[in-house]
């Protein structure tokens, strides 16, 4: 079972399906950060294979669709990304690390399933990296989806229309209501039952909190399977561990 240490936070093992001694044993690449404002360059890929990489989740915005992203590097005038769709040198894109506040660029170069971004105006970095301590606490990518999800609370069992996807959630619009603060258990096609908590419901809108974090990789498969109304767009998952975006 994947562990939370803290909200939002998942333990390296967990999505990797290690154990602690083995993870202890590898060195560890994260996200990393620079007031330049140069693009990031390409990495050497050997250097991932070493180390344990832990990078955090963003979302990138092409056109009316939004995927998720590794963010390997980030500067203050563009990032390198890896992904888990196609990008063309020249796209517009917007990279949102930080939620509601995307940032808009373009595609200046990928290689594989990395990409480096240019954003259209240098950002603050050191902004974007702080938060206040009474904000509002980090919340994971969202993606509007077009899919069903079987939810069952108690004795009563429900269809209900995904609206939005997380790895720590979805909401829903259910074919009747549920209770607020009480558990449910999540049934996605192609993904093990989910544990999870109603957390709040605007009419007939309702937030659903995981016990447990999904996986990148396993949420990103079910986009690409399940989410698009049941057309796949085939895209291999990688395994790697996440920490999720910077909080707002």
């Amino acid at each position: 079972m994947v562990t939370r240490p803290r909200d939002n936070f998942v333990t390296a093992a967990a999505f990797l399906g290690w154990d602690e001694d083995r993870v202890e044993e590898l060195p560890v690449r994260t996200t990393s950060y620079s007031l330049m404002r140069d693009v990031p360059a390409e990495t050497d890929r050997r250097a991932d294979d070493r180390h344990l990489t832990i990078f955090r989740v963003g979302s990138i915005v092409i056109g009316s669709r939004r995927e998720l992203c590794l963010v390997k590097n980030l500067s203050a005038g563009g990032a390198l990304v890896k992904l888990f769709s196609d990008l063309a040198a020249g796209e517009s894109i917007q990279l949102e690390i930080r939620e509601g506040q995307p940032i808009p660029g373009s595609v200046s170069w990928t290689r594989g399933n990395e990409a480096g971004l240019e954003f259209d105006a240098a950002i603050d970095v050191v902004d974007l990296l702080t938060s206040a301590g009474d904000g509002p606490r980090p919340r994971m990518p969202r993606v509007e989806v077009r899919a069903r999800a079987t939810i069952r609370q108690g004795a009563v069992v429900r269809g209900a229309a995904i609206k939005n996807i997380s790895q720590g959630g979805l909401s829903v619009e259910p074919a009747g209501p549920l209770n607020v603060s009480e558990g449910v258990t999540v049934t996605l096609p192609g993904i093990s039952p989910q544990q999870g908590v109603v957390r709040w419901h605007n009419g007939g809108l309702y937030g659903i909190r995981f016990n447990s974090v999904l996986g990148l990789p396993v949420l990103v498969r079910w986009l690409q399977e399940h989410g698009n109304g049941g057309e796949p767009v085939p895209s291999p998952p990688e395994r790697l561990a996440i920490l999720p975006p910077i909080a707002g």
